[in-house]
């Protein structure tokens, strides 16, 4: 059996130091549940030097995504306060490996969320949306990776920034989303690639986090998930999620 335990230390390590290491599913077969174990782990350690627990994100919601990295499985990730970029704050590229962007729409819980629950069961329990972003980073060289691999990885999460939050008394199912690089347009997509409505995204989230165990709780942000692909970021420029009737969430990159 594979040391699961050194598997986490390894791709910590990595994340720390901003440094690629090869997949692990060249050299060892792990199932689903190893590699969510290995999540567990790796998150555990980050808790351990003081960050605390303060969402999840879903991952490979959206057909475009899928189709980029070449899965068809939705996965899931742990998010930590460390892991927060102020809105219009900025990033060093000097922390990622090979980071990139998605625009995204988060939800703010106001109370726990468990699963079996209904569409309308879910949004009952949300507070607020916002526009928002991902930042993706997978440790792995080549940013090549199997499912278990990117599911060990924290579903390559690395951080996220979100917006202004809005009720969510509102339509969700098909608002136009622009991700621009100083202000041109990089991908354009709608917030129904997202599972066909982003509420959707949520009963997900429920139900994965059920199954691990796990209950969505009071305060937490859960991202819904990447409504188009993912764009590599570079030194130098402005990024900037437009939702519509929700606004805009920016940050900009430093070396």
């Amino acid at each position: 059996m594979a040391d699961w335990a050194m598997i986490a230390h390894k791709l910590d390590d990595a994340a720390s130091a901003a440094r690629a290491i090869p997949q692990f599913s060249d050299k060892i077969e792990y199932s689903l549940e190893d590699a969510y174990r290995v999540q567990h782990l790796v998150v555990g350690r980050r808790i351990l030097r003081g960050e605390k627990r303060c969402g999840m994100k879903m991952g490979f919601t959206s057909r475009a995504k899928m189709a980029q990295m070449g899965i068809e499985d939705m996965c899931w990730g742990r998010l930590t306060d460390g892991m927060i970029v102020e809105d219009g704050d900025s990033l060093s590229l000097s922390r990622y490996v090979h980071p990139r962007v998605e625009p995204e729409i988060a939800f703010l819980l106001k109370r726990e969320l468990r699963f079996p629950c209904t569409a309308a069961e879910a949004l009952a329990a949300v507070d607020g949306v916002a526009p928002a972003m991902e930042i993706i980073d997978s440790r792995y060289r080549n940013f090549r990776f199997s499912l278990e691999d990117v599911v060990a990885d924290n579903a390559s999460s690395s951080g996220f920034v979100v917006g202004p939050w809005h009720s969510p008394d509102r339509d969700l199912d098909n608002l136009g989303m622009v991700l621009e690089f100083d202000f041109r347009p990089v991908q354009i997509g709608s917030s129904a690639a997202i599972l066909g409505h982003p509420v959707r995204s949520l009963v997900a989230a429920a139900r994965l986090a059920c199954e691990a165990g796990e209950v969505l709780e009071a305060g937490w942000i859960i991202m819904a998930g990447g409504a188009t692909a993912a764009e590599a970021l570079r030194a130098g420029i402005h990024v900037r999620n437009s939702v519509q009737s929700l606004g805009t969430v920016s940050f900009s990159v430093t070396e």
